[in-house]
């Protein structure tokens, strides 16, 4: 059976764009097909703010693939496309994050879903209001709209222009 799947991508190295419209396309190419594209945001980066500010967008996908095969194919298109880890919020090719998987609740050492930081992050709530406003989160039992109306997040978060 297949699972909806919302994905968060962000770039500040190289052309960031470019890297957002690659991600998605690979991700479609290996992870399930891609229903829906939230709009491009500028964010100041989160985290270490002295670098870059980046571009993200939310992708809505849906996969046959369970967490952890979806997981292992976002890493090997992080690899591909050039993301080096060395730091935690370092500047970056490309990190594509899953944030919601269906209504799984899973922790484990190397995924988290839902992701541990949406409710946290203007950056990945806007997106997510624009496409899927009424998701609720299947631990904190809310919308992506009541939780962008609570995040106390005050990082600049611009929608680029980019048709």
């Amino acid at each position: 059976m297949a699972s909806l799947v919302y994905i968060l991508t962000g770039s500040n190295m190289g052309n960031s764009l470019n890297n957002l419209e690659l991600a998605a396309r690979r991700i479609h190419e290996s992870c399930g097909k891609v229903l829906q594209k939230s709009s491009v945001y500028k964010t100041a980066a989160w985290g270490n703010t002295s670098q870059n500010a980046f571009l993200n967008q939310v992708v809505a996908i849906e996969t046959f693939l369970n967490p952890q095969e979806l997981l292992s194919k976002i890493l090997s298109i992080e690899t591909e496309m050039g993301r080096v880890r060395n730091e935690k919020w370092e500047p970056r090719v490309i990190d594509i994050d899953m944030l919601f998987f269906g209504t799984i609740h899973l922790n484990e050492p190397n995924l988290i879903i839902p992701h541990p930081y949406i409710q946290h992050r203007k950056f990945t709530l806007i997106p997510l209001v624009e496409i899927a406003p009424q998701l609720i989160h299947p631990v904190l039992k809310q919308t992506m709209i009541s939780l962008l109306t609570k995040c106390e997040d005050e990082l600049m978060v611009e929608k680029l222009d980019v048709n």
